[in-house]
């Protein structure tokens, strides 16, 4: 097992990654307040894993309630929300009642939001079971529902006691979530570790065929790298939105079709490409790095041009993104493979033009 550690003062948890960890109660106990949780899950995770989880907790003596939501970005709202809600009052769970996120990122997005607000806070633990949040969304306290107008415009910075990382589960994860997931692997080679994405072309094919030692590789790697940014920048006031390579792009395409249509890392993948595109444009990112970005992605399974929804709707639903600031889009952009930069003076006319050259 992996241990790493996201060094937040009194806050600090640890990211435990390795086979098999489900069924090992003992690594969850010391983050319980009490021994009574509450498991949050959905449709498609439950029938997979709950059981184990639920069976593993109870034979320890944790007292355990579960709440099953429908599956997909579609339901990550209020009303969902509130089923989350509806359960912890009913069970008249309390201060000290444990939240646990059993599944990608809409659970634990959804989850950790409850936490941060159920009684004004009560502890929580992610357990991802998707690559895309093994390596990405568990990690740094990000919670959020959201809303018609914006993905993720409504929520908290409220980090979790610890983060469970079981790579067993990405077994029964559908090739296109897998293939998702590498978007956000890809992204921190590309921000911040040149190494590391050298590492991805040559071991992309190991990933895409589930190898066990190159996925623990992979995920120990991008949790380091985004624990190494949270305990910098926790609330995103300046390094840490570089994490967000791609998504003000992606979160323009998954508004613009309909929460769910394409997979959060699509949507980041074909963004990081327009936010490449643009980056080259302006001189930043040579026509040799921009084709490695474009291959890499290509043989991770992922879409590399955006849908056509016009590049005047992407800056309509983009001026909604969070990273705004006194009204001018800040875009998360590429200087060379490894470096990233935020820049807020791009103007609109280079903006659209790159989204134009990576729509189809």
């Amino acid at each position: 097992m992996r241990n790493l550690e996201v060094s937040l003062g009194e806050r600090s948890y640890p990211i435990l990654i390795g086979q098999g960890l489900l069924d090992d109660a003992s690594l969850l106990l010391p983050a319980l307040k009490t021994k009574r949780a509450v498991i949050v899950t959905n449709e498609v995770v439950a029938p997979l894993y709950l059981a184990q989880l639920s069976s593993a907790l109870r034979a320890a003596g944790v007292e355990v309630a579960e709440v099953i939501l429908p599956d997909g970005e579609a339901h990550k709202d209020w009303p969902t929300l509130n089923r989350i809600f509806d359960a912890l009052l009913g069970g008249r769970a309390e201060r000290s009642t444990t939240l646990i996120a059993l599944g990608g990122g809409v659970i634990g997005d959804m989850t950790g939001f409850a936490a941060a607000t159920y009684q004004r806070g009560v502890p929580f633990i992610q357990i991802p079971t998707t690559l895309l949040s093994q390596v990405d969304s568990s990690v740094g306290g990000k919670t959020a529902i959201n809303h018609p107008l914006g993905k993720n415009m409504i929520g908290a910075f409220y980090q979790p006691r610890r983060v469970l990382a079981d790579i067993a589960t990405l077994d029964t994860l559908p090739d296109r979530e897998l293939s998702a997931g590498l978007a956000e692997v890809i992204k921190y080679g590309l921000i911040r570790d040149p190494q590391f994405f050298d590492w991805l072309e040559a071991n992309i094919e190991r990933l895409r065929a589930r190898d066990a030692e190159a996925l623990s590789f992979a995920v120990e790697r991008s949790c380091r790298n985004k624990a190494e940014v949270v305990a910098i920048d926790e609330t995103e006031q300046g390094e840490r939105a570089k994490l967000n390579l791609g998504h003000t792009f992606g979160h323009a395409i998954e508004t613009g079709l309909g929460y769910g249509v394409w997979l959060h890392g699509e949507a980041v993948a074909a963004g990081t490409l327009m936010a490449a595109e643009l980056s080259r444009s302006l001189g930043d990112l040579s026509a040799a790095q921009f084709a490695r970005i474009e291959d890499l992605h290509q043989r991770a399974g992922l879409p590399v041009f955006g849908p056509a929804l016009g590049a005047q709707r992407y800056l309509e639903l983009m001026r909604h993104d969070k990273k705004v600031a006194d009204g001018h889009l800040r875009l998360i952009l590429l200087e060379g493979i490894g470096q990233a930069t935020i820049r807020g003076d791009v103007g609109e006319t280079a903006i659209a033009a790159a989204i134009e050259a990576r729509s189809r």
